[in-house]
């Protein structure tokens, strides 16, 4: 199983008690292929509550708002049903790797050719040995908000979907993203991961840099040239014992933002803190992240007003617990909140000022492969003016791994 997905299953262990399980390996001559991946689809059920307008909001207003308004949905959820290929090779003292992979869409959109959305996520390829480290090139998933992202226990669920508002669905949904932890996405970088040194491991390269993508209209729009790429480092110490095992991890990720003409530019940071601790069948999360001008949900998204002081500071985090019941079912609860303040001097009323989730969930391993889950999320979206919108979300349905 390639290193991305084997990252996605260790994440989704936290709500499962199935271990990762190698893909289907293939002996090629000197390559030994690894075709792995996992399909899901999930039935969801939203109820909408109140009607405020909220630019930014996640918590679902399908058909204007209407308070009680009730839509269905089959959707992959937030981790995408996958394929991936990747092959491995020693040469010239080399372990040399290369992963390309394929994201299908599970919704169906209208009537006559309809399908969810597809997406190429992975394309990259790697060098390097045990004795001087990794180089990864390529567009692979993000590393600033990677170990958020991969710790939340909805990334075997839906959690916020904020889709049903639409004409079907889209690729995935959100899960925890934007209510707890800015999006990894998927980037292409040049990063270099240093050997393991007791536990202690240090990554950090460039990615591409890219624009600011708003929902409110009272944010400024920096579509300019990439001059410069985007900086992002993350140290990580893991430790075990018989008894204990986590993981702490600190990250930071910068840019500069430019205007489409003249010489306006401005700059975007983030930085954040993590850690699990599991003992016995409890594992315990938490993290916290804090921005200037690095917006919410998504990295950039509305981190600058049109008036004011321009900037705007936004954190959150997300705290999460889960236990191994005699079953085998992985109980899990999880509260988080991303939160967007308002440029000094800004009157934007409609924007958003936090969203916060709650989620309960179940997460039993039928097989060691195939998965069922459960999930009830309360998503609740606050403008700066206090005027609030909530979603009550209900999910079923399955995940199976190869």
């Amino acid at each position: 199983m390639n290193k991305n997905i084997k990252l996605a299953v260790a994440g989704a262990v936290l709500a499962l008690s199935a271990s990762a399980n190698a893909g289907i390996i293939i002996p090629a001559g000197e390559w030994t292929v690894d075709i792995n991946g996992n399909t899901n689809a999930y039935y969801i059920n939203n109820t909408s509550k109140d009607s405020a307008t909220i630019d930014g909001g996640l918590a679902n207003t399908r058909g204007g708002g209407a308070a009680g308004d009730q839509a269905s949905s089959i959707n992959t959820g937030l981790l995408p049903s996958w394929l991936g290929v990747t092959g491995k090779t020693r040469q010239n003292d080399l372990d040399t790797e290369f992963t390309i992979s394929f994201q299908p869409g599970a919704s169906s959109r209208t009537s006559i050719g309809g399908g969810g959305d597809s997406e190429f996520r992975q394309a990259y390829l790697s060098f390097g040995d045990k004795s001087w480290g990794t180089i990864l090139l390529g567009k692979n998933i993000g590393q600033f908000g990677r170990d958020a992202i991969l710790s939340d226990m909805t990334l075997l669920g839906v959690g916020s979907q904020g889709i049903v508002g639409t004409a079907g669905g889209f690729t995935t949904t959100l899960g925890r993203i934007g209510i707890g932890y800015l999006y990894a996405d998927f980037n292409g970088q040049m990063t270099y991961t240093t050997p393991n040194f007791g536990g202690f491991e240090l990554t950090a390269g460039i990615d591409q840099p890219i624009n600011t993508a708003n929902a409110s209209a009272n944010s400024t729009d920096l579509l300019g040239p990439h001059k410069m790429p985007a900086y992002v480092g993350v140290a990580r110490y893991s430790f075990s014992s018989d008894a204990v095992s986590g993981k702490i991890w600190l990250e930071g990720k910068g840019q500069k933002f430019y205007a489409t003409t003249g010489s306006v530019s401005q700059d975007a940071s983030v930085v954040g803190l993590g850690g699990n601790l599991s003992a016995g069948g409890a594992t315990f999360t938490g993290y916290y992240y804090t921005g200037n001008g690095a917006g919410t949900t998504a990295w950039g998204r509305d981190g600058f007003a049109t008036a004011g002081n321009s900037k705007r500071n936004s954190d959150g985090g997300y705290l999460q617990a889960t236990y191994v019941l005699p079953t085998k079912t992985k109980a899990g609860i999880s509260w988080g909140v991303s939160s967007l303040d308002r440029a000094g001097g800004e009157t934007s009323a409609n924007l958003v000022k936090s969203n916060e989730m709650s989620t309960v969930g179940l997460y039993h391993p039928l097989t060691k492969h195939l998965n069922l889950v459960g999930e009830y999320s309360r998503v609740t979206s606050e403008n700066q003016t206090g005027l609030e919108n909530k979603s009550d979300i209900v999910s079923v349905g399955g995940i199976l791994f190869f």
